[in-house]
């Protein structure tokens, strides 16, 4: 009974680290905006990187709670960083030319 209640506190600590760490990257954008105006981030921009950071984190918690081998936990979160990068620098710069790129 002990383990289950030290699990769930576990992974409720996990998620309040994961979005506090997603609201930490969010602030600093949000910084940068208030000493240039060469950051210029609009509030669709901060709830489209927040929704991309957060399914990053829920992804990678769902890995980490499933998978057993610490070999295809490590590749699969591998992966799964991987795409976030790629759909991060399409919708920064557009490197693929998709029509939601950001150039």
């Amino acid at each position: 009974m002990k383990t289950e209640t030290n699990l769930k506190t576990n992974v409720k600590q996990r998620l309040a680290i994961m979005f506090a760490t997603v609201g930490l990257i969010l602030a600093i954008p949000l910084v940068a905006m208030q000493f240039t105006n060469q950051v210029d981030w609009k509030l669709f921009d901060f709830v489209v990187m927040g929704a991309l950071l957060s399914i990053t984190g829920l992804a990678i918690e769902l890995v980490t709670r499933k998978v057993r081998s610490a070999n295809w936990r490590i590749i699969i979160t591998l992966v799964i960083l991987l795409i976030l990068f790629l759909v991060w620098a399409e919708l920064a710069v557009g490197i693929f030319g998709t029509p939601f790129a950001g150039s």
